[in-house]
């Protein structure tokens, strides 16, 4: 199978790009900064998001696009650039004529047992509430989407560079509230993510709607 993963070096997008190309399919994978592969099965290919017009051209003849495009933390404008690259993907997505499009997102928009949305719960003052916001608010946008086969993951709440279990292979599937384990944690590492992006991948379960994943 041909996956086209966007953010292909980024925390979480290399890590379902060495996931995939372990499972032997052929991906292409984009990214804002030059890289080379001497893998087979793994091409890489430098191309700014917003410019939908190199994106669709670069995509198109993939199978399925893998979407975990995230600016840089730091960047001032991040929920305003997210926004606009999750958008111009989706655009080239179509325009490619793909019909297969999973976006890795956020987990702050999964709801506590209330019903809301567990980032409205939190202080607004939080370092990563920015980009919370803009991946609930692409959330949001998404689904008015109906021509795509569109999928959107929302990590655990704790999936950061603190979890380092590693793989294992292992996870449980929920919806739209948090997949909680014996100890009421919230968790899975990156490389358990890509597992669950992986096998969403080649099993597709999924189809115009949130999924989510913890221990």
């Amino acid at each position: 199978m041909k996956i086209a993963v966007i953010g292909a070096t980024g925390f979480v997008g290399s890590r379902i790009t060495n996931e995939l190309v372990n499972r032997n399919h052929q991906v292409l994978a984009i990214s804002r900064k030059e890289n080379t592969s001497d893998k087979s099965n793994l091409q890489f290919a430098q191309v700014d998001v917003t410019d939908i017009t190199t994106l669709t051209a670069s995509i198109e003849g993939v199978e399925i696009v893998v979407n975990a495009f995230s600016p840089d933390a730091n960047n001032p404008n991040l929920a305003e650039d997210f926004m606009k690259g999750s958008l111009a993907i989706q655009e080239a997505v179509r325009s490619a004529g793909i019909k297969r499009y999973i976006i890795v997102g956020g987990g702050g928009s999964l709801l506590n047992e209330e019903g809301v949305a567990i980032l409205d719960t939190l202080p607004q003052d939080l370092p990563f509430i920015p980009k919370a916001q803009a991946t609930k608010a692409y959330f949001d946008a998404i689904k008015q989407e109906k021509d795509l086969d569109w999928a959107y993951f929302s990590p655990a709440l704790e999936m950061n560079p603190g979890i380092t279990i590693g793989r294992t292979g292992q996870y449980r599937l929920g919806t739209d509230h948090p997949v909680m384990n014996a100890d009421g944690r919230n968790l899975l590492s990156a490389e358990d993510v890509a597992v669950v992006i992986a096998d969403e991948v080649e099993k597709p379960r999924h189809h115009q709607t949130r999924f989510t994943a913890g221990y």
